[in-house]
């Protein structure tokens, strides 16, 4: 087999890696070169990357500024790996993150450095919760995604991986998170949003609800992998007093929806509040593995090697995260983001009411979800169609023949959701929604072919 062939890596692929993997099945692909938003493959075909790690490179695919930062580590005899050992890197860091957080984290906040992955810095939160409060039980939401890991896993709203797996974490209780389109409690709008507030408060101030005390709240501010559903204002602010009120960590999962993604550093910032805890990983670390637990002070109640972790003293992804912070957390870039995002949010609300397949659109800056739905289907009682993971399939894969990666997610794979690099130009958003509207309107007329 020739070894400038995409088939060749690929093969090789498969037959030593796990059959896990996932992304190969839909972009089967070997990457050569990567520079921005665009990927090169090993046969010389370019693409336009508009999912970037998933979130992971707000800067896109080697930043001159960001690979600088870590070539200066590795020319200059700087250490790379430290443990918790402190440095001035790793002070920079940590004092640039701290500058951007709200004021009463700013003065009271600690923080502890993970593993590399999002899914330990759940594990790591929840694992100080109950240390700090005690108590064992966490409440989670519907459709929100924490990570792979035996914890983060439980706390997951998607039944297709934990099914296969016995024994997660115990004493976790999910609540209706708000979805306008495909309302829990089939009322949509506010009648909905008011709902999920009444039932969240009302459960936990029951005593006879069932549900002990918990240790900790946990949810997205936007839930990526459950199809981006930002949290409406009114349900934040009532978990957040509602916490209050009752003395529980409340935990926000900013991995994905974090880091400038929304339009603001942070996605809470939409409702002006402040969680107890905050957990960050992809965009923070410039491309590198890192996550972070950033917490009120008075829940740093583990002892001196309660949590550890081998790769928690990242100097390269502590350098080039710093350069990204202080890129995104610039308001004239912020600002950008929220243009960039209203671009695609405006253009798609447009085709979708000349299409038959697209159900939804939703966005907080450049976080935007596509729901397609099937047209021959029973419409439920608000009058929405059935999501269609088909559909969302085939234009994803129609987009991809075009030269444009996208993901998908939310309930039976029907969101084709966008997480490009926060830098990305308007004529390379231009260029996305050429090709992606061609891949819906072809689609489209498939499906309809057929009525």
């Amino acid at each position: 087999m020739n070894e400038s062939t995409n088939q060749f890596y690929l093969d090789r692929q498969n037959q030593t890696e796990s059959n896990a993997r996932t992304y190969p099945r839909k972009f089967p692909i070997a990457i050569k070169e990567a520079k921005g938003s665009y990927l090169i493959d090993v046969e010389g075909n370019t693409y336009l990357d508009f999912l970037c790690g998933a979130g992971t490179l707000a800067l896109g695919h080697n930043d001159d500024e960001v690979n600088q930062a870590m070539v200066n580590l590795l020319t200059n005899n700087f250490p790379l790996h430290t443990l918790d050992l402190t440095t001035p890197i790793k002070d920079t860091f940590v004092q640039t993150l701290f500058n951007l957080l709200p004021e009463e984290l700013k003065n009271n906040g600690k923080i502890q450095f993970c593993s590399p992955s999002g899914t330990d810095a759940v594990d790591a939160a929840i694992k100080l919760c109950k240390t700090a409060t005690g108590r064992s039980s966490i409440i989670a939401f519907s459709g929100g995604y924490h990570g792979m890991g035996h914890g983060a896993l439980a706390l997951t709203g998607n039944l297709n991986a934990k099914s296969q797996v016995n024994g997660l974490m115990p004493d976790v209780h999910f609540f209706p998170y708000p979805y306008s389109y495909r309302c829990p409690f089939g009322l949509g709008g506010e009648a909905g949003i008011d709902a999920a507030c009444a039932v969240f408060e009302r459960t936990l101030k029951d005593p006879e609800s069932g549900i002990t005390k918990p240790a900790a709240v946990i949810l997205e501010t936007i839930q990526g992998e459950g199809g981006v559903v930002p949290a409406p204002i009114k349900f934040l602010q009532t978990v957040r007093r509602v916490t209050k009120e009752l003395d529980i960590p409340m935990i926000v999962d900013e991995i994905q929806c974090g880091i400038g993604r929304s339009g603001k550093f942070f996605a809470f910032e939409y409702a002006d509040i402040v969680p107890d805890i905050i957990l960050a990983s992809k965009a923070i670390g410039g491309s590198q593995p890192m996550s972070v637990v950033i917490y009120h002070k008075d829940l740093d109640a583990w002892q001196p090697g309660a949590h550890a972790g081998t790769f928690r003293g990242n100097q390269l992804a502590m350098a080039a995260g710093t350069v990204v912070m202080k890129r995104v957390s610039k308001p004239e870039f912020l600002a950008e983001v929220i243009e960039k995002g209203k671009m695609i949010e405006d253009h798609m609300t447009k085709l979708m009411q000349e299409v038959s397949i697209i159900g939804d659109v939703r966005s907080k800056g450049l976080m935007l979800g596509i729901e397609f739905v099937d047209p021959l289907g029973q419409k439920d009682q608000l009058g929405s169609l059935p999501q269609s993971g088909v559909i969302a399939a085939k234009v994803q894969k129609e987009c991809f023949n075009n030269r444009l990666i996208m993901e998908k997610g939310g309930r039976y794979g029907s969101v084709m959701r966008c997480l490009c690099a926060l830098n990305v130009t308007k004529d390379e958003v231009k260029l996305m929604l050429d090709i992606a509207e061609k891949a819906i309107r072809k689609v489209d007329a498939d499906v309809n072919s057929h009525r």
